[in-house]
This record gives C-alpha cells, sequence and structure tokens, in this order.
C-alpha cells in the first residue's frame, strides 16, 4: 500500500488530495511541525532532508511533491484522469507543474521570512533592525515580484478553467499550495478569477476527503 509521510501545514496536503482524486488506498504517518514550525527530526529517519511529503510505494521512498506528482500521474492513473491530452494543454501541464515550487513558491518564502525577523526566534536586540530590513525589502523588491505572477496567474485562468486547460490535472493539484498561500497573505488584488479556482477545488469531494485526512490546510503568516 501507498504511505504519506504527512506533515501538518505542509505541502504533503497536495499528495493526499491527488491520492483521493485517482481514488488509491494509502496510510499516513502523521509528524507534527515543532514549536519553530520546522520538521520533526523523525522526518530524517525516512528521508536525509527531513521534510515532508514523502511517500513509499512497494519499498521505493519518493521525495519532492512535483516528482511524486508525477510518478502518481505515470504510475497509477492509467485513465490519464490527471494529464491533459492535447498537446498545447500539455506544454502548460509541464509549466505550471514546474513553476510552481521554481518560481513561485521562493517568493513566498522570501516573503514569510523577511516578514518574520521582527518576531521571536530572532534575539530581541534584533528586532526592531529586523523588521525595518524586512519591510525594507518586501516593499522595494517582493511586493512587485509577488504582484506579478498574481497578475500572471490571474490572467491565465481568465482564459482557462484549470490551470492545463478545461480539466483537473497534477498541475492544479502542484499549484494549490503556493497559490492559496498567496491569496491567504493577500495584498495582491481581488484576483477574482484565481479565488474562482480556489472555489471550484474546495468544492471538489477529493479536495474535502483529502482536508478531513490531513488536517486543515492554514499558512503561516497568512
Amino acid at each position: 500500500m501507498l504511505t504519506v509521510h504527512h506533515l501538518n501545514l505542509s505541502r504533503s496536503q497536495r499528495v493526499l488530495w491527488a491520492l483521493e482524486e485517482l481514488e488509491l488506498p494509502y496510510h499516513i504517518v502523521r509528524y507534527q511541525r515543532e514549536p519553530t514550525m520546522l520538521a520533526p527530526e523523525a522526518l530524517k529517519k525516512v528521508h536525509p532532508l527531513g521534510k515532508s511529503p514523502v511517500l513509499e510505494d512497494d519499498g521505493m521512498i519518493f521525495a519532492e511533491s512535483g516528482a511524486i506528482l508525477e510518478y502518481l500521474q505515470e504510475s497509477h492513473d492509467p485513465e490519464q484522469r490527471l494529464k491533459p491530452q492535447s498537446p498545447q494543454e500539455r506544454l502548460q501541464y509541464r509549466f505550471w507543474l514546474h513553476y510552481a515550487e521554481g518560481s513561485l513558491m521562493p517568493m513566498l518564502l522570501m516573503k514569510l521570512v523577511f516578514g518574520s525577523l521582527g518576531k521571536p526566534p530572532v534575539p530581541i536586540g534584533l528586532r526592531t533592525v529586523g523588521k525595518i530590513l524586512g519591510q525594507g525589502v518586501q516593499k522595494a523588491y517582493l511586493n512587485k515580484q509577488l504582484a506579478t505572477h498574481a497578475a500572471f496567474m490571474e490572467g491565465h485562468l481568465a482564459q482557462n478553467t484549470w490551470f492545463a486547460g478545461e480539466q483537473l490535472s497534477m498541475a492544479d493539484i502542484q499549484m494549490s499550495y503556493p497559490a492559496m498561500a498567496l491569496l491567504a497573505r493577500g495584498g495582491q488584488g481581488d484576483l477574482p478569477h484565481l479565488r474562482a479556482w480556489k472555489k471550484r477545488v474546495e468544492e471538489r469531494p477529493a479536495w474535502q476527503r483529502a482536508i478531513q485526512q490531513g488536517g486543515p490546510l492554514d499558512f503561516p503568516g497568512g
């Protein structure tokens, strides 16, 4: 049976959603974040990086959510339910599958880090300077970058129901975490098409089952 090493409030929620969409049986091994929001050391016993998600299948260990989703689609989706068939939609599928972690998520992580420089665990004597530095970097660089990304996604979804075209795909599952994190943290405008996409995701029974299994999806700094 497939086993998901699931960390609360993490990207591993995407793997649970994919498994629910594919209607595959699976087992969850649960981990809780430390007070610092880091993953517990126990995850390093599963994979050397100590990160989640990690998927086990027939003795094989997979890390990195994009690689896991691609593996599930290629090995456990014989009807191609989560991969579009037309050449143009497959190009979009590949782009968004990699864009999520390659372009969008680094900006969101930087915003989270710079937004936390005035808070614990930063030493109290450095918090004032840290807050000023963090706000400066966000205003001068990060907010503008995120606004560009938000407008890019909004424009794409104005023309497409899902990220890879007119059917749900692994691209949407991969995009779910950073896109929802961006919406949760606000400040990028109204984004009606991106919010409509989020509503379509949340209305899917498989998404709802994944949330029941993995717990509420919240975003630090959101």
